[in-house]
């Protein structure tokens, strides 16, 4: 068997796979309800045969999405309707993952098909916040939030989690990247506070740190809990690497399992060499400098290509995304050309023979 095809045990579950769904925003929820789409797109990659089947980002408050079409996971109404799909998962034998999310200063945008604008009040928009009154590119400037509210948000994150379980998830992820709510915090791009969450390392990451232990308390030592880093801003003056793989230590101490490693989306114009696996080396460097498990990302598109990232120790894991939408059987392919014997859906098994 490929190392792509090798379990993965991850406190007490196991991944029956490599594969894992990336988070990918859908921006066609209502009231940040899960509906027929969710169900249809996520449902693809369970019969598709992905070890983990990851949500998009999903918001642990109203004002935390980034466009008023994103899910949420803030009453017991989506906890419902996330319920049906993970119950038709679970049906497929998949593991089921969701991503707790607060956008921050890119929150009450349009979606990407409809422009960068911000939506005003009147067409269900909202003041969106931030570490600092910085705003991202051409977005609104957000409010500062105050320090008694950023102290507040990491209860949210773990009153989310709480729902996420009652839901039926199986892993959840912390989503501080992609210039969204933490990475505003420990970026020193987007963060001029002065208190005790601004400053220095210690004080622009104690967000971040806050959140992951009160996520870990609340949902036991039995939950995965996997956090979403930008391991660079690719911009000077920015957070690198170095910052990245020091996190990623003390992310460990707190009982994150595993770190999802991307880069960017702090910044509007950043100077990013995209290739094929132009984000590993990231993955790699944190998993060897930090002693943390995790998942690369980043142009991964072929079967051969993602069984060497694993095989070679630079991850322990693809999160496939494009390539996903692509071909949302692309695990079933995989391992066809890979030459290793998968279950198919039993309402698909004939076509498994390609002869």
């Amino acid at each position: 068997m490929s190392r792509l095809f090798e379990p993965y045990r991850v406190r007490n579950l196991t991944l029956p796979n490599r594969i894992w769904v990336s988070p990918m925003c859908q921006y066609s929820a209502a009231d940040g309800l899960p509906g027929d789409w969710h169900l249809m797109h996520l449902g693809q990659f369970a019969t598709g045969g992905a070890g983990l089947v990851m949500t998009e980002a999903t918001a642990v408050t109203a004002v935390g999405r980034i466009t008023p079409q994103d899910t949420g996971i803030w009453n017991d109404e989506q906890v419902a309707a996330w319920r049906r799909i993970t119950g038709f998962l679970h049906a497929q034998g998949a593991v089921t993952g969701i991503q707790l999310a607060h956008a921050g200063r890119k929150g009450s945008s349009r979606r990407p098909w409809e422009g960068n604008a911000t939506v005003p009040a009147e067409e269900g928009g909202w003041t969106p916040v931030g570490p600092s009154a910085v705003a991202f590119g051409n977005y609104v400037t957000p409010r500062e939030l105050t320090t008694e509210e950023v102290a507040e948000i990491p209860g949210q994150f773990a009153a989310a989690a709480r729902r996420s379980l009652t839901a039926g998830f199986d892993v959840l992820e912390l989503h501080f990247a992609h210039g969204y709510l933490a990475h505003q915090f420990y970026s020193p791009l987007s963060n001029n506070r002065t208190d005790r969450y601004g400053g220095d390392f210690e004080g622009r990451t104690r967000l971040l740190l806050e959140i992951a232990d009160a996520v870990r308390a609340e949902v036991g030592e039995t939950v995965p809990v996997f956090a979403r880093l930008s391991a660079t801003d690719w911009v000077e003056g920015g957070w690198t690497i170095d910052d990245s793989v020091r996190v990623a230590k003390l992310l460990a101490e707190r009982g994150i399992d595993l770190i999802d490693a991307s880069t960017g989306g702090n910044h509007p114009k950043p100077d990013i060499p995209v290739g094929p696996g132009y984000q590993v080396p990231f993955a790699e460097r944190i998993r060897t400098e930090a002693g943390m498990p995790t998942g690369a990302v980043g142009m991964i598109t072929e079967p051969e290509q993602a069984d060497e990232i694993v095989a070679s120790g630079a991850a322990d894991g693809v999160f496939l995304a494009r390539a996903l939408l692509r071909d949302p059987h692309w695990p079933l392919r995989a391992a066809h050309t890979l030459g290793d014997d998968v279950r198919w859906p039993d309402q698909y098994a004939r076509a498994k023979s390609w002869h």
